[in-house]
């Protein structure tokens, strides 16, 4: 503002006339008539914050005390408490109001504290009041409001006491002459200010059933409502898949807002003419022109808060920017299916799924179904089917409404799901057109062809841990004997060659550019943390049926994701094994005759997860078939036969995987030689199997010889090398040559630490070997500290349930001397056991005697304590547990 602009809002400042107010200086009296304090008071406030539109610092809370009046004015409880506290309220803009008449803009700026205190405190009143109006339902919810009416009016007096400390303080620090006012109750009508013409609202209703959402609710208001509105453009994006609810969000924000804003402008977003067309209407309305730039032009200028309503801004390729007003004020809202449009703004929400009490209500609701225990347990089970999706619960909910069938409803959506979800009901809650499937196919038909057989070849793999890295890693694959052929193959190779750059190699911009399509109508989502797509459940479910020739895009994506198993490198396979698996089980859904074969691929996968049984399964059918096409002798044949024994020697089935070991190792001997890395493989192995059995000294004589092997061929710092080390350590742990060991253990760890890096599962077991070294040595601080990082990191990174987790957590209990701790994580282990390998896994059998082992000591030790032994014998007693039984497992 210039300085002849200030001189002349001051000088209209100084006149009561234009404050439309007479003043005295009265005492703290109630008011002469006081049923009309409140219409009285808010017309003053209306008043005193038209006139302080030229000082930014007092008039955010001058208005804010007007929407608490407004507010108050549609309360009927607790109005005494609410009298006496707005009269304080009145008392302080009054005071800074007269400050400013008489001190210029300087006291404006000397206000700014105090108006930030107050504000802050009105907004507290204002929820406290809004709370008040809530509607309880049944029994239940009456006792609720007994109780929450008495918590508000606590809160109300809260408040009321810090509003009166506010008024005290104002007044103590006022200048010296200055006398307090206050508003009388006779006011001139004829010289008050007329209230700001509100414009014309077009936005509809929300549907009448609108339930839930007040966590996206709270997060608008507090954006919109709450700041200040000075000296920025408020911009909040709500986005997320077709059906929702987002328009749905956007109406429920502004029916409950609609009194803070001069006006509210609903855009139709769909297309760039009907943004045009909008923008047009509200020019005409408002008589400021007849074009989009008109009423671009007159927002911009209009000091008033308004609200542009953005609605279904879904087509990625329109610039929305271009329609927005030019200036540093006012409010839009956009809802959208395209996640990108939060380029506009940083203040975004992704609208998906209901909570589920939330979800049960809405389905109550739109089924015209009584809120009963009975009917809420079968609409939780409904809910849970519809992945609380809130298109799909109103369609459920009306089927249910018109047919009456919610106790059977399960079973009919479980027979005709498609056909339920794309039929539209004949009775609606709003003017929605579309169904839960339709929405989608309106999306879909605007995806590019790559992006749409994309999306559909995603549909066979489980909706979640969708990762670039699948895609990355097939295109790299190389065929080798007894793998699927160039034309199993062929289809799988086309696909992937749309994301190669010029030279052959993967080149990520090609499939970001897919992706980001698909993104860009929320028909998947990102996760930027863990670099993960995701597809929502019934979306995924909803793309199958728009596929038309299953028999080819199944294969293909059996093909890429036996490819990209291929041509992992095992010394990263750690998480990745993770996300795979889910992948896996959605392709072949239990059968093992799905094509192209990658079965020895898959069984690879499940025994480095952990899936042992699973693992053996696919093993022996690759085998077998192996066998058939190339023979027993064949290198493939050999490989996939050590894979097998690896398999084996983990069930505990150490008999028979000496057995095929023994015998890969003896062909591999022949055929390829002993430096050959396959051959030192088995080698390996054999060695692992050797020390299940107790043939300590045979084992370290053929670890010797691999290792050996493995510097000349590989490498000290190769992994397979460092894997080497480690196994020889426990060799020489259970030959009872621990320091031999320590030495081996801790040159491993180190150099894995920094090949493999800290938290791979192989330098994290080997932590664990050199933590029972240091237990059988006595140094048990370091056993713990060493075991108990590698069992936390291998929680984080292999899950609860993992063998590698198991074991480790097995060694653990074996190093804690407190017996009753040891007890605690031996119980969890033998669980755990049981349920990975089975009751009669010779792991399994050995973690019940370590827990046997443990219960007679807690015994003996009970008898002790009671017999007053002395603490030595206790200590000593104690001790005798710590390393009393070995574990033998190695890494898979």
């Amino acid at each position: 503002m210039d300085a002849s602009g200030s001189d002349k809002a001051l000088k209209s400042m100084s006149s009561p006339k234009k404050w439309g107010l007479q003043i005295q200086t009265v005492q703290r009296t109630p008011a002469r008539r006081n049923s009309d304090w409140l219409g009285t008071s808010l017309l003053a406030a209306r008043t005193i914050s038209a006139a302080a539109e030229s000082f930014p610092y007092v008039k955010t809370v001058f208005g804010t005390v007007v929407i608490l009046l407004e507010t108050v004015e549609t309360v009927k409880k607790n109005r005494e408490e609410l009298k006496e506290l707005c009269g304080n309220v009145m008392e302080i803009i009054t005071i800074v109001r007269d400050q400013i008449s008489l001190h210029e803009d300087t006291a404006a700026v000397k206000f700014k504290s105090l108006s930030q205190d107050l504000e802050e405190c009105l907004h507290g009143v204002l929820n406290a009041v809004r709370e008040l109006e809530r509607k309880p339902e049944g029994l239940h919810g009456r006792i609720k409001e007994i109780i929450g009416s008495r918590k508000t009016a606590d809160e109300i007096a809260g408040y009321e006491k810090k509003i009166r400390e506010l008024r005290s303080n104002l007044t103590a620090t006022m200048d010296t002459n200055f006398q307090v006012h206050k508003v009388l109750t006779v006011l001139s009508p004829a010289e008050l200010v007329p209230p700001v013409k509100r414009s014309v609202n077009n936005c509809p209703l929300p549907s009448r059933i609108f339930h839930g959402r007040k966590n996206i609710l709270e997060k608008l208001n507090d954006y919109f409502l709450s700041g200040p509105g000075l000296g920025k453009q408020y911009i909040f994006l709500l986005y997320g898949l077709g059906g929702a609810g987002k328009t749905q969000i956007g109406l429920k924000f502004i029916q409950n807002s609609f009194s803070h804003f001069f006006g509210i402008f609903l855009i139709d977003s769909s297309t760039t003419q009907t943004i045009e067309t909008s923008l047009k209407n509200i020019a005409e309305t408002n008589h400021v022109g007849s074009t989009p730039r008109d009423a671009l032009m007159w927002l911009s200028g209009e000091p008033n808060r308004w609200l542009l309503f953005f609605d279904n801004a879904d087509d990625p390729h329109l610039n929305l920017n271009k329609y927005f007003p030019q200036c540093n004020h006012g409010n839009i809202l956009i809802t959208s299916r395209n996640p990108g449009l939060s380029v506009y703004t940083t203040f975004h929400c992704l609208v998906s799924d209901m909570d589920e009490i939330e979800a049960v209500e809405l389905l109550l609701k739109s089924a015209a179904q009584n809120i009963t225990p009975k009917n809420a347990q079968i609409s939780t089970e409904i809910v849970k089917v519809l992945w609380y999706f809130p298109l799909a619960i109103i369609q459920a909910g009306a089927f249910i409404a018109k047919y009456g069938v919610l106790h059977s409803y399960l079973e009919l959506y479980n027979r005709n799901r498609a056909r339920l979800l794309s039929e539209k009901p004949t009775q609606c809650h709003d003017e929605y057109a579309w169904t839960v499937y339709t929405t989608w196919q309106m999306s879909f038909d605007r995806l590019s062809p790559r992006a749409a057989v994309m999306l559909q070849f995603c549909s066979f793999l489980h909706h979640r841990g969708i990762s670039e890295e699948i895609f990355c890693n097939a295109s790299e694959y190389k065929s080798t004997p007894g793998s699927p052929s160039q034309e199993e193959l062929q289809d799988a190779l086309n696909f992937l060659s749309q994301f190669l750059g010029p030279t052959g190699d993967w080149e990520s911009l090609n499939f970001m550019n897919v992706t980001n399509r698909l993104r860009a109508y929320s028909l998947v989502n990102f996760d930027p943390e863990t670099n993960m797509f995701s597809i929502h459940p019934l979306v995924h479910s909803w793309l199958r049926s728009t596929i038309s020739d299953v028999a080819t895009d199944h294969p293909c994506m059996v093909a890429i994701i036996g490819m990209c198993i291929a041509t992992m490198d095992w010394t990263k396979t750690a998480k990745a094994t993770q996300w795979l698996v889910p992948h896996i089980e959605s392709l072949l859904q239990g059968r093992m005759d799905v094509t192209p074969d990658f079965n020895m691929e898959y069984g690879k996968i499940y025994r480095w997860s952990g899936y042992l049984k699973k693992a053996e399964e696919f093993g022996v059918v690759a085998l077998d078939k192996l066998k058939k096409i190339l023979g027993e002798d064949h290198p493939a044949t050999l490989k996939s036969g050590g894979a097998l024994a690896n398999t084996y020697l983990y069930l505990g089935q150490y008999n028979k995987a000496e057995d095929l070991a023994t015998f890969v190792f003896e062909k591999q001997r022949l055929a390829l030689g002993m430096d050959h890395p396959e051959t030192l493989g088995t080698i390996h192995i054999l060695s692992m199997i050797l020390i299940e059995l107790g043939k300590f000294k045979d084992a370290e004589k053929l670890e010797v010889i691999a290792l050996e092997k493995r510097r000349q061929v590989l490498g000290i710092d190769d992994p397979a090398t460092l894997l080497g080390m480690t196994n020889l350590g426990w060799i020489l742990h259970n030959l009872g040559r621990l320091k031999e060991e320590e030495e081996f253990q801790a040159i491993a760890v180190e150099k894995q630490k920094t090949i493999l890096g800290q938290e791979h599962p192989h330098t994290l077991w080997t932590m664990t070997n050199l933590g029972s070294t240091y237990r059988n040595l006595g140094q048990l601080s370091q056993a713990e500290e060493l075991e108990s990082f590698a069992l936390q990191k291998l929680r984080k990174t292999l899950g609860e349930d993992h063998p590698y987790t198991v074991w480790t957590m097995a060694r653990l209990a074996l190093t804690y001397s407190h017996l009753e701790k040891a007890q605690e994580i031996q119980v969890t282990v033998l669980e755990k056991m049981k349920l990975a390998l089975g009751d009669e896994h010779p792991d399994t059998i050995r973690a019940m005697k370590e827990l046997d082992a443990i219960c007679i000591k807690l015994v003996q030790l009970s008898q002790i304590q009671n017999s007053q032994v002395s603490t030595k014998t206790h200590r000593l007693l104690e001790f005798a547990w710590v390393g009393s039984t070995r574990a033998t497992v190695q890494p898979i």
